[in-house]
């Protein structure tokens, strides 16, 4: 094997690589050698064709397999020899081989810097730390008794108000014909709940028990139906009850009901909740101000084929974000590699290369310190994805066993995480005492200053995602809101259909629920 140097730019290497005709037919006959043990031709015994008529019935095919070995054990060989280590896989080209021809192909490579952590000091930090104050547990506590909110029938001479509930019956028409799913018996619609179209329920304010109603709309030009989008219907409404909310007491009883002992109890596991939400969002802004410490203070060559993958997949984030929520469609990112406005381009360039940099440093960190990830916490991601997706957990697995690929995306940031606590333990910590909502604002702004260091501003013309939409791969974990799990909400299931189609769902008293969509 000869190799001859082409390019030494920076981080970009190019090779020419030449194998010569007698090795790659020496190759050759080695692999079809071991064609012939197993080769069953007739007229031969079993490993006794010649390896001509094999040559001729078989050489393309183990040409191809030579090939194949040669490169990759010849391009092994020169990152030894070079002492390589890429960033990427190589671009490999044969050129023009044709058989009987010494092998002659060039390999392009770009490089891993070197990083130098000799002598790594972690920096000196402030940490903002946040109490528990009483009146966050009081707050917390406040939406868990509207969470637990319950109606009581009242009189019929009862005039209905928002925020009171109904017992409906309705039926829908558009140009006198009921149309499908304006149809339902039983629901119960709390009014000022936006569960149907507007103008709806703004409708039924004042109705009392016993009262027919005809409610007039206009579906909304974006209706998912097409048939309704913004056309005119009107509604029928039989009203059955008049119910008024029912104050939930934050006592004993409330607690209780949430399977605790008593309102103390429930009050220290509200006060955990909101500490460990705390914690979390300290740690949050303290890993990004030594993000912050570490690219100011290192400043080397990145592999640009690395940004350019961090990139994509930046702008790959915003398109389906913006398509999920509804600002864009599909077709408005059509043949866009990249935004149109060149200034975001730009910015979203340098986050993806701020991340390919810190990555590589915080890699390099790991491995010089001997920091790894065990299989155990592998598994545990693992086992964490197979739960997103209920039914499907085998073929979750299985997915994971058999692509290893796919296991190194997980465990990268495991890696990075045990990493940053590696240097924050090392680190000199100054506590600030700060408020939960100082902290929060903290966090939120570094978020949105990561994604659009340069200024706040709407997405370009077709309605792509605000740019905060890249910082979602490097930002910590979002916080949890308080006390969402314990508040378990009682109310009817009005809201799931709300604003899309106008299928019927069940009522909660019997029959079926009113399109809530359809009203919508």
């Amino acid at each position: 094997m000869q190799i001859d140097e082409l390019l030494n730019e920076g981080l970009k290497r190019e090779f020419k690589v030449t194998v010569t005709a007698g090795e790659l037919d020496e190759r050759l006959n080695v692999v079809l050698e071991d064609f012939r043990k197993n080769a069953k031709i007739k007229g031969f015994r079993p490993g006794k064709a010649p390896i001509s008529l094999l040559k001729r019935m078989h050489g393309d095919r183990a040409m191809g397999q030579v090939l194949n070995e040669t490169i990759q054990e010849t391009s092994a060989k020169l990152f030894e020899d070079k002492d390589i280590r890429p960033a990427l896989r190589p671009d490999i080209d044969l050129g023009d081989y044709a058989d009987g021809k010494d092998l002659e192909y060039t390999l392009k490579v770009e490089i891993l810097p070197n990083v130098d952590v000799e002598g790594f000091k972690a920096p000196s930090l402030e940490r903002w730390v946040a109490d528990v104050e009483e009146a966050e547990i009081n707050k917390s506590l406040e939406r868990i008794a509207e969470g637990q909110k319950s109606f009581k029938k009242a009189a019929k001479t009862t005039k209905a108000a928002e925020g009171d509930q109904l017992l409906i019956d309705f039926v829908g028409r558009k140009d006198g014909v009921e149309f499908d799913g304006g149809k339902g018996e039983d629901f119960a619609l709390e009014l000022g709940s936006n569960t149907f179209i507007p103008g709806f329920e703004e409708q039924l304010v004042g109705v009392k028990a016993g009262d027919e109603k005809i409610v007039e709309v206009t579906f909304p030009e974006q209706y998912h139906s097409a048939d309704l989008a913004g056309a005119a219907a009107e509604f029928t409404v039989t009203v059955k009850e008049v119910r008024r909310p029912t104050e939930t007491k934050i006592d004993d009883e409330l607690a209780k009901g949430l399977g605790l002992e008593d309102l103390d109890g429930l009050k220290e596991a509200l006060k955990g909740q909101i500490e460990a939400d705390n914690n979390t969002l300290t740690r949050a802004k303290l890993k990004r101000s030594l993000l912050d410490v570490l690219a100011d203070e290192y400043s080397f060559d990145v592999p640009q084929g690395m940004v350019d993958l961090e990139f994509k997949q930046i702008w790959e984030q915003i398109k389906r974000d913006s398509i999920m929520s509804g600002d864009a469609k599909p077709e408005d990112f059509e043949g866009q590699e990249e935004p149109e406005d060149k200034e975001e381009a730009a910015e979203f360039r340098a986050i993806a290369e701020r991340r390919v940099r810190l990555g590589l440093l915080l890699s390099e960190l790991g491995v010089k310190n001997e920091i790894q990830v065990n299989q155990e916490e592998v598994n545990k991601r693992i086992f964490e994805e197979a739960r997103r997706y209920p039914g499907q957990e085998a073929e979750v697995f299985k997915f994971f066993q058999e692509n290893e690929e796919a296991r190194a995306q997980l465990r990268a940031p495991i890696f990075e995480e045990k990493v940053v606590d590696f240097v924050l333990e090392m680190a000199d910590l100054k506590d600030k005492k700060v408020s939960r909502e100082e902290l929060e604002k903290a966090v939120r702004e570094a978020d949105e200053e990561e994604a659009n260091p340069k200024t706040k501003k709407k997405a370009p013309a077709k309605k792509k995602a605000p740019a905060k939409k890249a910082a979602a791969k490097k930002e910590p974990a979002e916080k949890k809101a308080p006390a969402k799990k314990a508040a378990a909400k009682k109310a009817p299931a009005k809201k799931e259909a709300a604003e899309k189609k106008p299928a019927a769902k069940k009522a909660p008293a019997k029959k079926k629920a009113p399109a809530k969509k359809a009203e919508k």
